[in-house]
């Protein structure tokens, strides 16, 4: 057999059928939903007379427009998403669903819930009708998001007709410097390649630095490939990825070395071909903010906002031209000292238990300006009792953060965590498009670390240098 990729073993193992030289018909191991993809899906099972085809084989969380304020039993107002959290209760109740609830202890974002209960693990092929499923790949699953009529196929069948992806590779060696982040090196990759160099291609990470993250880092990693047009990104699970799902995925019990000598053959085979090849260096990586509407609109924070004259196409230009124009800032500034109204730590990227632990070291015995309002919105009830737990919460509290409950709140805006138009918000989240948290406000992206240094300079500042920074 010729040598083969990860992404090619994942197909191969995954493949029914072959349709032509592009589709398979691809087996999911694991179906994952939330409230504004699904409805749809369940309406055409219903009108077709048809049963999901592998109950067992789903999970639904309620995330995307549940509120996050701090009370003890939350009610969604909203008539419309209210109307969708009840839709897809009652969906999961009529075929037999698992499902974490609005008010359910364990409720949370979907792409943290799933792994923290073991329920991804490597070598599966895990769907959501979510684009940041490729968050996944950091256990060696091959993750991507679907569409509703694709949602409706995968419940029929438990398959999907899938194109397949050419093969990228991207090496990262060598040691990221303090205060450097998963976070940071993301958006350093997405801005070298591009918004849309890693198209129609399932990236594969590696090397030095890349094995150095922790799982909840490679996370962060593998979840904002999609900004770079990843149709998936990939990790080889090593000792820690395998330690981590099997402290999770208590159903294993007894069936651990079998496990992982499975697991442990899930790797490129030495001679493959990749289509794309890139290398980065670690330590050539600063902390990174995005200054326009694109995840690879960001700079280091010791860098100026680019000049469109400076682009390398026309197209380009006219991008960074509409950037500047949304925004209001000007080419040649600095980030460094740019007020922010708003903070929001969480969101599917940075809301797991390290992130909230990143930014507490940081705001420690500090407080919080007074002319911003800062959020922290755990990815998962798990997550939110562990932080109260190690102590975190009250870290953040006393700081003057708002400890609020688990949801995917102020990433996309869809519940009512909102930006007020013209509110600056320093976030952790994935995305800075033009109103994507609250209309005609602006979203510059940065790691926790970050953006618990801008919540106390009330500022956007270099983390590293936050006792010269604050006085």
């Amino acid at each position: 057999m010729a040598p083969r990729t990860l992404y090619q073993k994942l197909v191969d193992s995954h493949t029914v059928l072959r349709l032509d030289e592009q589709n398979v018909l691809l087996y999911a191991d694991l179906h994952v939903m939330n409230e504004y993809t699904s409805p749809q899906a369940f309406a055409g099972l219903r009108e077709r007379g048809l049963p999901v085809a592998a109950p067992a084989q789903q999970m639904a969380v309620v995330d995307h427009i549940i509120p996050t304020h701090p009370v003890a039993h939350r009610i969604i107002a909203d008539p419309a998403s209210a109307l969708q959290a009840t839709n897809l209760k009652r969906n999961c109740d009529d075929f037999g669903l698992a499902m974490f609830d609005t008010n359910d202890r364990f409720q949370g974002i979907e792409h943290v819930v799933a792994p923290e209960f073991g329920m991804v693990r490597p070598g599966m092929v895990v769907l959501c009708g979510d684009s940041h499923t490729t968050t996944y790949g950091a256990l060696g699953a091959l993750g991507f998001g679907i569409g509703t009529s694709e949602v409706e196929h995968v419940l029929a069948t438990q398959t999907l007709v899938y194109r397949t992806a050419a093969d990228m590779r991207i090496r990262v060696d060598g040691e990221l410097a303090a205060g450097v982040t998963a976070k940071d090196l993301v958006l350093h990759i997405i801005r070298r390649i591009g918004a849309q160099g890693a198209r129609g291609h399932v990236v594969e990470f590696c090397g030095d630095a890349i094995s150095a993250l922790s799982i909840e880092a490679r996370m962060t990693l593998c979840n904002m490939a999609v900004e770079a047009g990843a149709r998936g990104a990939l990790i080889a699970p090593d000792e820690a990825a395998i330690r981590y799902v099997l402290e999770r995925a208590v159903d294993m019990a007894g069936m651990e070395e079998a496990a992982r000598e499975c697991w442990r053959q899930l790797r490129s085979d030495d001679d493959a071909r990749f289509d794309v090849e890139h290398r980065f260096d670690a330590a050539a990586v600063g902390p990174y903010v995005s200054w326009g509407t694109s995840p690879d609109q960001s700079i280091e924070i010791g860098e100026r906002v680019p000049a469109p004259e400076a682009a390398q196409d026309r197209l380009e230009r006219l991008a960074l031209e509409k950037a500047l124009a949304y925004t209001g800032l000007s080419a040649g500034v600095s980030l460094d000292g740019l007020p922010v109204q708003r903070v929001f730590i969480g969101s599917c990227t940075n809301g797991r238990i390290e992130d909230l632990r990143a930014a507490a070291a940081v705001v420690k015995g500090r407080k919080v300006h007074p002319g911003v309002r800062a959020m922290v919105v755990p990815g998962s009830g798990a997550v939110r009792r562990q932080a109260e737990e190690e102590g975190i919460a009250a870290i953040l509290a006393d700081a003057g953060f708002e400890w609020r409950q688990p949801g995917c709140s102020m990433c996309l805006a869809m519940n009512d965590d909102v930006l007020a138009p013209g509110e600056r918000c320093a976030s952790t989240t994935n995305r800075n498009f033009e109103g994507r948290q609250g209309r005609d406000s602006y979203t510059h992206l940065m790691s926790p670390a970050m953006a618990a240094a801008a919540a106390l300079a009330g500022c956007i500042t270099d983390v590293r240098h936050l006792e010269s920074t604050l006085g």
